[in-house]
């Protein structure tokens, strides 16, 4: 198979293709610093999202280093902030629709990672703190290992998680947990992750890339076009009411069935 096709490689991250066209791995990879985050990772990573070739299937976040990310940069509340950018104390100051554009574009980062196009997995080790928590939850499904802590500090700094990651935790592990994991900002370790649904599997430290590795080719068995819509049909299946899901479901079918009867010609 041929070696991995980097696509690109800024600001804290790694996008790589694989040989077959179908993987793409999106690396987050300054563990110096646990690989916190700032404006620029986010820029990078929305950048990866717009780079998925049409052929990726499966896009996996994973991170170097013994933590997935511990959170955002507290340089973010310096009054110097980052080059290039203002602090976030800059940013609190000034307009506020320009803030709400600015905090908009922060969340793109985020959202790519539910596209019904393809199935995102994320392989988190250690620390998964504040951002770190809601770009895992960001993702499809969630393969951790047994060293895993998850926390949302955001309000112990007077914040609140606004990178989108308040509904999927909230649809993971319901409303009153959610809220008792958010306003705490307690800790989650792998049992609980895994028992509350945020985990889809926990496995030793050292196995975790090769679980990845086994639920990303099991990801690949089906044909795309059935994985793609039953993606769509799970989305959409907490929010609509019973008559439209069971519409959208036969709509569906019928595109697969019309489909398959084509290729049977």
């Amino acid at each position: 198979m041929p070696d991995d096709t980097i696509l690109l490689a800024r600001d804290g991250i790694r996008l790589a293709l694989d040989g077959t066209g179908a993987v793409a791995t999106i690396t987050l990879c300054n563990p110096a610093k646990r690989n916190a985050q700032t404006p620029a990772l986010w820029q990078a990573l929305t950048e990866a999202g717009r780079l998925l070739p049409g052929t990726v299937r499966v896009a996996v976040l994973r991170a170097e280093g013994p933590s997935f990310s511990a959170g955002l940069d507290r340089q973010a509340f310096t009054p110097e902030g980052f080059d290039g950018g203002p602090s976030f104390l800059a940013l609190g100051r000034g307009d506020a629709a320009e803030l709400d554009a600015t905090i908009a574009a922060y969340q793109q980062a985020f959202t790519w990672w539910r596209r019904t196009d393809l199935i995102t997995v994320a392989a988190v080790q250690g620390h998964a703190i504040g951002a770190g928590f809601q770009l895992a939850l960001a993702c499809d499904l969630r393969v951790c290992a047994d060293d895993v802590q998850f926390a949302m500090r955001e309000t112990s700094l007077g914040l609140v998680p606004d990178l989108t990651g308040t509904k999927p935790l909230a649809e993971l592990v319901g409303y009153a947990r959610a809220l008792e994991i958010c306003v705490t900002g307690r800790v989650v370790h792998a049992e609980e992750a895994e028992r509350t649904g945020l985990a889809n599997a926990v496995v030793p430290a050292a196995e975790l890339d090769a679980a990845v590795a086994d639920l990303t080719a099991a990801l690949l068995g089906p044909p795309r076009d059935a994985v793609n819509e039953t993606k769509a049909l799970l989305r959409t299946a907490l929010t609509h009411t019973e008559p439209e899901q069971y519409a959208a479901e036969r709509a569906a079918q019928g595109r697969r069935l019309r489909d398959l009867a084509g290729a049977a010609e």
